[in-house]
């Protein structure tokens, strides 16, 4: 059996509500349900949550709910691992064996069902990978970046970067927060996401945003215009 889960707790600080906030017209939980469903790649969409609005929110866009997540696993500690491997310890409960788990995060309103579809047939296809998930290009070059030290004073990551020229750079990638495919013992054995075990889709940075802050909010709605536009 094939599986997403999709995280989404009640208790969201910096944007109150944030996983069934309107956003352009219907909760955004709803992007990462309908992709999910509309993929055809799931035998099971579920959203994790402890919170009981959520659950109604998620059940009238087409997912199921069959547990509430406990409140130990409901913090600002809790880890997407956490609810991962509740979740596959609430199926082996009901002696339901699932193959693949997909964890899709429910604030990912630009998410595409082909990358869906296109990350499990890169996993399906490669025996030794245990993750797939989208990547795309950091804007800036990384090994140019730096940190503030004491009095604001800055300070390379690598100096040795300073003079090379932008062009002689490796590309660096960054996860889009959007989706992660996995095989369940490779979240049972702890095995890193970010590894060589990892197939790596990389797409287009105009599809990506990190909604943490209300500004962050405000920008993807300008960004979601702009594409209907185009």
């Amino acid at each position: 059996m094939k599986v997403a889960i999709i995280p989404a707790r009640g208790g969201s600080k910096r944007i109150p509500r944030k996983n069934i906030k309107d956003f352009n017209g219907k909760p955004i939980i709803a992007y990462s349900i309908e992709a999910a469903l509309q993929s055809g790649c799931f035998d099971k969409v579920v959203v994790s949550t402890d919170d009981k609005e959520i659950a109604d929110v998620a059940l009238h866009y087409g997912a199921e709910v069959p547990f509430i997540r406990p409140e130990a696993i409901s913090n600002d500690y809790a880890t997407t691992a956490d609810v991962i491997l509740h979740a596959l310890d609430w199926f082996e409960e009901q002696a339901i064996s699932v193959e693949y788990i997909c964890c899709i995060y429910a604030t990912a309103p630009f998410i595409a069902i082909e990358d869906i579809q296109l990350s499990y047939q890169m996993l399906l296809q490669d025996p030794e990978a245990n993750y797939s998930f989208p990547v795309c290009e950091f804007p800036f070059p990384i090994q140019r970046g730096v940190k503030l030290i004491a009095g604001n004073r800055v300070e390379m990551f690598q100096p040795e970067h300073f003079n090379t020229r932008s062009q002689d750079l490796e590309t660096g990638y960054h996860d889009i927060g959007q989706f992660y495919w996995g095989k369940p013992k490779a979240y049972r054995d702890n095995i890193p996401m970010f590894s060589d075990t990892a197939i790596a889709l990389p797409v287009s940075r105009k599809r990506v945003v990190d909604l943490d802050t209300q500004e962050d909010w405000e920008f993807a709605l300008l960004l979601s215009k702009a594409l209907q536009g185009s």
